[in-house]
């Protein structure tokens, strides 16, 4: 019998920690971050780490357990996550994945094979010549003959993926498309996906909201202590709410367009994990706002004890 496992996604600001809390108070369960920044310590406020205070006593695990120059993959990831699925089930506790990194939560749910999934140097090498011999248009036209649903999905100039798609075609003989959904056809858990929406102009005001309080709680502040401890080049400076502020920290822009691109960024951040969910992932969709948020999350725990009446 496959244990359950409840997985909490849906945009930045969205209110995913609030619920989180009321279904693991409500069944019993345990947190895991669905994440992929909030692995990082010290990186507290540019994550929107939950505090000890809103954790309520509840259990949450893969936060805080890499030092901000260590690397950290989806693969990674996976494992964690699938480890303390199988303990916190166990203890006769309900798992409960919260997050938005879509890539990293689709895998986990899914089971992709990473150990199997390993990269053909060889050819890797040939596509990355070609890609200097002839540029990105031409790759990319190269995939779209070839597989053009994946084309569709990929910038011309994200050569990267472009490299990826095309190396998929030629070390499998399946296109990119038929190749994720080969790995995705069934799923070790019994899942209940939740997805939190919120009409785009309400979100939007309240991730213009999250950045101003960040910046009144000391986001520059971490940003600057990060940057003095030598991370700037590290994949975790990467993450939205970090590397918009490092050119002011440098002396090349104000602080005040430094908070204005994040907002930005995060406003289509929310955006692109409305995307991913959508047509990545078979999800339970659920309308909120500030003002209905209770009803809204009576709605929500009747459907999940309908999903967990067996467990």
């Amino acid at each position: 019998m496959k244990n359950k496992v409840v997985t909490i996604v849906g945009p930045t600001a969205v209110g995913k920690t609030k619920l989180s809390i009321e279904v693991a108070k409500r069944f019993d369960g345990e947190i895991i971050s669905g994440d992929s920044m909030q692995v990082y310590k010290g990186m507290d406020i540019g994550t929107a780490k939950i505090t000890t205070n809103e954790m309520q006593g509840v259990p949450h695990h893969l936060i805080d357990i890499k030092d901000p120059g260590e690397s950290y993959s989806v693969a990674d990831f996976q494992e964690s996550v699938q480890k303390y699925i199988n303990e916190i089930a166990s203890r006769n506790k309900l798992p409960i994945i919260v997050g938005g990194s879509g890539l990293y939560i689709q895998a986990t749910l899914f089971d992709y094979n990473f150990a199997n999934d390993k990269r053909d140097e060889t050819v890797t090498k040939r596509l990355e010549e070609d890609l200097k011999r002839y540029g990105n248009e031409v790759m990319y036209n190269r995939l779209r003959k070839i597989d053009p649903t994946q084309a569709d999905k990929i910038h011309p100039n994200n050569y990267r993926r472009v490299i990826r798609a095309l190396e998929i075609v030629e070390t499998t003989g399946l296109t990119m498309s038929e190749y994720q959904k080969q790995q995705a056809e069934d799923s070790p858990y019994d899942v209940f996906l939740i997805g939190l929406e919120m009409d785009r102009p309400e979100l939007y005001d309240r991730i213009n909201k999250r950045v101003d309080q960040m910046v009144s709680d000391g986001i520059i502040e971490e940003v600057q202590d990060l940057y003095k401890q030598g991370y700037e080049n590290c994949q975790s400076m990467k993450a939205i709410g970090y590397k918009e502020f490092l050119p002011y920290l440098k002396g090349e822009s104000d602080l005040q367009h430094s908070i204005e691109l994040l907002k930005r960024n995060s406003r289509r951040y929310a955006k692109r994990q409305y995307t991913w969910f959508k047509n990545k992932m078979d999800v339970n969709w659920y309308s909120v706002s500030p003002k209905t948020i209770n009803e809204n999350f009576r709605i929500i725990l009747e459907d999940l004890a309908g999903f967990l009446k067996d467990k």
